[in-house]
């Protein structure tokens, strides 16, 4: 063999890993599948809407549909978390229920007092999120068992506060969802105060270690995570944010109902997953629930708009919700596909 062959041997593996692909932008595009169909799906129904509705493309506008997406966005947010996690909070509907009769019933005009009881509200959410994670954690239980014993338990005891629909909240509560700074209601700020501090948090300890068991518990334990821990602080985190979604259903509604909060149940899932999150745990971004509730929320306006019954809001939902599930499903198997 000549020195000329030897060396151009030599060279060939060189050359070979220089030529190799620097980003999968394929790989890419299929992740975030699900939520750009979300983006797309939003697109369509503001264009659509819009041109059946004068004044959409408005801040006032943006400040009514963010106002009624609102409670749904904050359940959703708590669902998100915990989806991540990869468990389910049935929950959440018991948590926003029990939170309402107790503003309807406890709130004052004394800012003080209905500072205190807030402050109880935000707490008992919290607690009784914890005692779920608690549960499933030492008990090995179910997230889906579990919750859903806590929504009846929490049902019975907003009925036995308040039997049916009625207290009320002080005339100044119900005006927080239209407080205006700088053209935007307190509900946009909100909004905005979301996103940063879900960029925040996902960045923290706590918030690796949710998305890391979610992506493969076994793993995250092997690396020095604590699963109750984790559980703890999801479950938790997810009836705090119940816990403020009554708080302001309540301004949109100036009264309690023992039964309300079973109207955010699923709707909290099918917002995370039309945002793109997955059912399985491990990926998902509060953009794209937010997104969801979004759609959700104006399906409801365009039926409006187009004069059709309102059973068809459903029908459509449903159909935004298999078609997301569909975009999940692909960026599940193409990621499974890399990895193997």
């Amino acid at each position: 063999m000549s020195a000329e062959q030897t060396v151009g041997m030599a060279q060939r593996p060189a050359e070979k890993k220089s030529t190799r692909p620097g980003i999968d932008w394929r790989g890419r595009l299929l992740d975030r599948a699900p939520f750009l169909v979300a983006c797309l799906m939003l697109a369509l129904i503001i264009a659509i809407y819009g041109s059946l509705q004068s004044g959409v493309f408005s801040l006032d506008e943006l400040n009514l549909d963010t106002a009624a997406a609102m409670t749904l966005m904050l359940a959703a947010t708590g669902q998100t978390i915990v989806l991540v996690r990869g468990g389910i909070d049935l929950s959440i509907g018991g948590m926003i229920s029990i939170g309402t009769v107790i503003a309807a019933t406890r709130f004052t005009d004394d800012p003080s007092t209905v500072a205190l009881w807030s402050l109880v509200i935000l707490a008992l959410g919290f607690l009784i999120g914890a005692l779920n994670g608690l549960l499933i954690s030492l008990l090995k239980l179910q997230p889906f068992l579990v919750t859903l014993a806590t929504w009846s338990i929490l049902n019975g005891v907003a009925m036995i506060i308040l039997p049916t629909d009625g207290g009320s909240v002080p005339s100044w509560w119900v005006g927080f969802a239209s407080a205006q700074l700088v053209g935007l209601t307190s509900p946009v700020w909100m909004l905005l105060a979301l996103l940063v501090v879900w960029w925040w948090f996902r960045a923290t300890r706590v918030g690796i270690a949710i998305q890391a068991t979610g992506s493969n518990e076994k793993s995250a334990f092997l690396s020095g995570v604590s699963i109750t821990r984790v559980n703890l602080v999801t479950y938790g985190l997810s009836g705090l944010f119940a816990a403020g979604a009554a708080l302001f259903l309540v301004t949109q509604t100036g009264a309690g109902s023992p039964t309300i909060g079973k109207d955010y149940i699923l709707p909290s899932v099918a917002a995370a997953v039309i945002g793109g999150v997955s059912l399985f745990g491990g990926r998902g971004h509060l953009a794209g629930t937010l997104i969801g509730a979004f759609v959700l929320t104006l399906i409801g306006n365009l039926v409006f708009v187009l004069h059709v019954s309102s059973y068809w809001q459903p029908v459509a939902s449903g159909i935004i919700l298999l078609l997301s599930v569909l975009a999940s499903s692909v960026a599940e198997k193409a990621a499974r596909n890399r990895v193997q």
